[in-house]
């Protein structure tokens, strides 16, 4: 079937009634996600029936913090382009607002599990809780599919090293710019996508144009710079992008890409840059001349990154940023 996208469950269409349902915020679609939606999926081809996430956006910390302050991995786009990788049949984002975090469990089940879906199983982490006050435990969720009469299946947390796998994990990696360590993890490179907007033109000036896209508050990456390959339409871009202005204004700047052998214009279209390697840290230069150098020592340096570096799973192979 076509993969479906839904933004919320007004309308849910006959084909995802009775569906398989993986249910969680989901940041990142990291490979302990994956787990899940795997065993999902198998669930739901043996029954015959859809495999459904069933996810909540803005993030509920984003929510409840004075002002939107996570490093987000993934938002709604990037989750449906990896729950389309991975075979899913479809995806409902739902709108997570202060007066949706007051549903009652039993409520959100009835409602939303049983009135708007006719669920036929749920899969969740062991460590999901949903509802007021997050009342909606697995152990709750296991008696409520009792009652109701949905299959509920509970999947533990997946191990790497001597810690569970979790966007937290990632997080940290990201933030002290281990690119290869966090793919390990999410088991696919990570991406960023946005709109291409102006900036100061210095880099064209430098004669280093590049692709800026804005970066969100709270974006948590390692300022430096990186080897990466970009997506714009069909097209795969191979490039050198830096994150961060140590001798300009570094005050939210940009994340911006300069895509080797490339001169259109591209302003307002959406780009997806993946990042394949880390090039090096920030650092201040003691004058232009000194800043083009280590530019171009960076590219050399990202083209080579580029060249050695394979995909880390099957699903980094789907999103299409391997040729």
């Amino acid at each position: 079937m076509t993969f479906i996208r839904l933004a919320g469950l007004d309308e849910v269409p006959h084909s995802l009634r009775g569906a398989m349902v993986a249910i969680g915020n989901f940041d990142g679609c990291h490979r302990g996600h994956q787990h899940v939606f795997r065993g999902l999926i198998a669930r739901a081809r043996a029954a015959g029936v859809p495999a459904l996430m069933l996810t909540f956006e803005p993030h509920p910390r984003d929510v409840f913090a004075p002002a939107p302050f996570m490093f987000r991995l993934t938002h709604a786009d990037q989750k449906a382009e990896i729950a389309e990788a991975l075979g899913l049949d479809g995806i409902v984002v739902m709108p997570f607002s202060r007066e949706f975090s007051q549903i009652e469990a039993e409520d959100f089940v009835t409602r939303f599990l049983v009135g708007a879906l006719n669920v036929r199983g749920v899969e969740v982490g062991a460590d999901f809780l949903f509802g007021f006050q997050r009342k909606g435990t697995p152990a709750f969720l296991k008696d409520a599919g009792q009652r109701h009469g949905f299959d509920v299946e509970i999947l533990g947390m997946l191990d790497e090293g001597d810690d569970h796998i979790s966007s937290t994990r990632i997080r940290t990696l990201l933030g002290e710019g281990d690119v290869a360590g966090a793919a390990q993890l999410l088991g696919y490179h990570w991406f960023l996508s946005g709109v291409v907007v102006k900036g100061d033109q210095r880099g064209r000036e430098l004669g280093f144009p590049t692709a800026n896209v804005a970066t969100p508050t709270g974006f948590g990456l390692m300022q430096g710079v990186y080897a990466v390959r970009a997506k714009l339409g069909g097209r795969l871009l191979d490039g050198v992008a830096s994150y961060g202005k140590p001798m300009f204004n570094n005050e939210r700047p940009p994340f911006e890409t300069w895509i080797f052998d490339f001169d259109e214009n591209i302003y307002g279209r959406t780009l997806e840059v993946a990042l394949l390697g880390t090039v090096r840290g920030q650092e201040k230069f003691k004058g232009l001349d000194e800043l083009i150098a280590a530019v171009n020592r960076d590219a050399a340096t990202a083209r080579h990154i580029l060249q050695a570096t394979l995909p880390v799973s099957e699903l980094d192979e789907k999103l299409g940023f391997f040729r």
